[in-house]
């Protein structure tokens, strides 16, 4: 065999390898979303905490993910393939950092939701999630209004992860 069609074969043989080894490793090539949902609702989450309008954050963060990720276009109920339900269960600060005896300097967000994936068009549940959590630190600084204004920070921060986490688990987990 020459030299060219050794290297042809060899780059072949290399390609076959990667894909059996892709494929034995549970890696897919594309998502494994049923093909015929391209479409979710996202109605704006319920919220089981004294949180006031976390909800919001939480779901406008996860249509920004799905529209980032691009692979599912978010409609009203009524257009859409399938949907995404969430409820906040928890939403707690924790103290991290403590200085000159008690005053707390740095808190840690955590938001905990359930989740469920239904298609609509075929009316099955893809998957349920529960216990989903996210964190976001911030420091307490001056006065309580930037302590607030921080902690706003935290919960966007803590909501985009959020949002990431749901669309991965939408587009990939089956």
């Amino acid at each position: 065999m020459t030299g060219p069609a050794r290297t042809a074969l060899r780059g072949v043989a290399l390609g076959i390898a990667v894909t059996l080894a892709a494929a034995g490793c549970g890696y897919t090539i594309g998502g494994t979303l049923p093909g015929h949902i391209r479409t979710v609702a996202v109605p704006v989450f319920k919220n089981s905490t004294l949180e006031p309008a976390v909800e919001n954050a939480l779901t406008q963060a996860v249509v920004r993910a799905f529209a980032t990720e691009g692979r599912l276009r978010v409609v009203a109920r009524e257009e859409a393939d399938a949907i995404l339900e969430g409820e906040i269960t928890a939403y707690t600060l924790h103290p991290i950092a403590v200085v000159a005896g008690q005053n707390i300097a740095q808190y840690r967000l955590v938001l905990t939701m359930n989740l469920t994936f239904r298609d609509l068009r075929r009316n099955e549940l893809l998957w349920q999630q529960r216990g989903l959590t996210e964190q976001a630190d911030f420091r307490v600084q001056g006065a309580a209004a930037d302590t607030i204004a921080r902690e706003e920070v935290a919960v966007r921060q803590a909501a985009v992860e959020i949002g990431r986490k749901v669309v991965s688990l939408a587009m990939d987990r089956f």
